[in-house]
Parts: C-alpha cells; sequence; structure tokens
C-alpha cells in the first residue's frame, strides 16, 4: 500500500521540476529556472552555511527540502502578484520598485498564502505514513513560522538563493533591476553570517562595476 503512495507523491513532486518560478517569468527571463532549482541549490546552501554555525543541517536541509513541495498545488506567488498592470508595457516601470502595502494589507496577504500553501502540503502529504507526514508538515511550520534557530536560518537562506539568483540572471541578461532586490535584502536579512555573506556577492558581482563608477569620477 505505501509503495504506491510512495510512487504517487514522488510523481507529483516531480512535476515541480516543470513548474519555472514565477518571479522569473514575469522579469520576462528567458528558460528560467524551475522550482526543483531553487530547493536543489537552497538546501545545499543551508547545508553548508548552516555548518559554519553549528545547526543541525539535517534538519535544516530537510526544511528546505520541503517547504516549496506546496506549491505543486498551491502554485508560485510573488510579492509583486498583487501589483500586476493589464498593460504589460507598464511592467518593466514595476519591477523596478519594490511593492510597498499597508501593513494590515501585508499581513493579509501573507496569511492567505500561508493557508493556500498548508492546504497544498496537506493535500500532498496525506497519503504518506503517520510518522513521515508528521515530520514532513512539522518541518514546514518550523520553516515558516521560524520556530526554531534552524528554521530561522533556513527561512533566510532560501531568500539568499532567490538573491544569488537574481544576481546570475542580471550578470547574463542585464534584469531584473537590481536595485529593488538590495532594497528589500537590507530589510530582510539579520543573520551576520548572511550579511557577510550577501556583502560578498555585492563585491563578486557588482565590484567592476562600483569601480568603473569611481574611475569616471
Amino acid at each position: 500500500m505505501f509503495m504506491k503512495d510512495f510512487v504517487h507523491f514522488f510523481r507529483e513532486i516531480g512535476k515541480l521540476k516543470r513548474m519555472p518560478r514565477r518571479g522569473w517569468v514575469i522579469n520576462g527571463i528567458k528558460n528560467p529556472e524551475s522550482i526543483a532549482e531553487h530547493i536543489f541549490r537552497a538546501a545545499v546552501m543551508v547545508w553548508v552555511l548552516g555548518a559554519q554555525k553549528n545547526l543541525d543541517t539535517n534538519r535544516a536541509v530537510k526544511m528546505l527540502l520541503v517547504h516549496d513541495l506546496c506549491e505543486v498545488y498551491a502554485g508560485d506567488e510573488t510579492p509583486y502578484d498583487k501589483f500586476l498592470p493589464k498593460d504589460k508595457k507598464k511592467l518593466p516601470a514595476l519591477m523596478r520598485t519594490w511593492p510597498r502595502p499597508s501593513l494590515k494589507k501585508k499581513a493579509k496577504w501573507a496569511r492567505e498564502k500561508e493557508e493556500r500553501e498548508w492546504k497544498g502540503l496537506i493535500k500532498l502529504t496525506e497519503h504518506l505514513p503517520a510518522q513521515l507526514k508528521k515530520e514532513m508538515r512539522s518541518l514546514w511550520l518550523d520553516y515558516q513560522k521560524k520556530l526554531t534557530k534552524e528554521g530561522r536560518f533556513a527561512n533566510q537562506v532560501d531568500r539568499m538563493e532567490n538573491l544569488v539568483q537574481a544576481l546570475e540572471y542580471w550578470k547574463r541578461y542585464r534584469k531584473p533591476p537590481l536595485l529593488p532586490w538590495w532594497w528589500w535584502a537590507k530589510e530582510f536579512f539579520d543573520d551576520p553570517l548572511l550579511i557577510e555573506f550577501m556583502d560578498t556577492l555585492d563585491t563578486k558581482f557588482l565590484g567592476d562595476r562600483k569601480k568603473g563608477k569611481k574611475r569616471k569620477k
């Protein structure tokens, strides 16, 4: 009985290999990464970086393997989705900004998104063995609610992987616009190790550009 359920589960999560990350679609990135590709690097990042903080990396890696599985049913969503213009010609201008809804709207939309994703995870895991089902749901909640130090770190590493991908696309395509990403990053990250990592990214990807601006002066 369990083997049939495992086959179904693996086939369902396999759909993530064919689901592009919505943020890159909106930005017009050619052949954007899939949700599964994002999960892969985020899991490796939390393993490697978490080891530098003596965290329970086994738990942290599992969190990032689980955290986006719900999107098989819930779909991917970006902070821009509520603000997308009907006229696609206005989209580039929107992507040069960072959405700042009221705190009330922000909380409401976050709650609705979490509810959709939780329902997606419940559906995805409903036929798994009881202990495995319980573990996956517990890991997802820890990540989502940042209940433990591993949950808090995993939550930030997930976003850091997103920033790395944005910089890689910008280096190749000169999009997405980077300024909104730095506004967001400066607000979001507070872990000292990840702030150091972000500063290194800044030097790696933007160092030459900044040097060029200084030379022009």
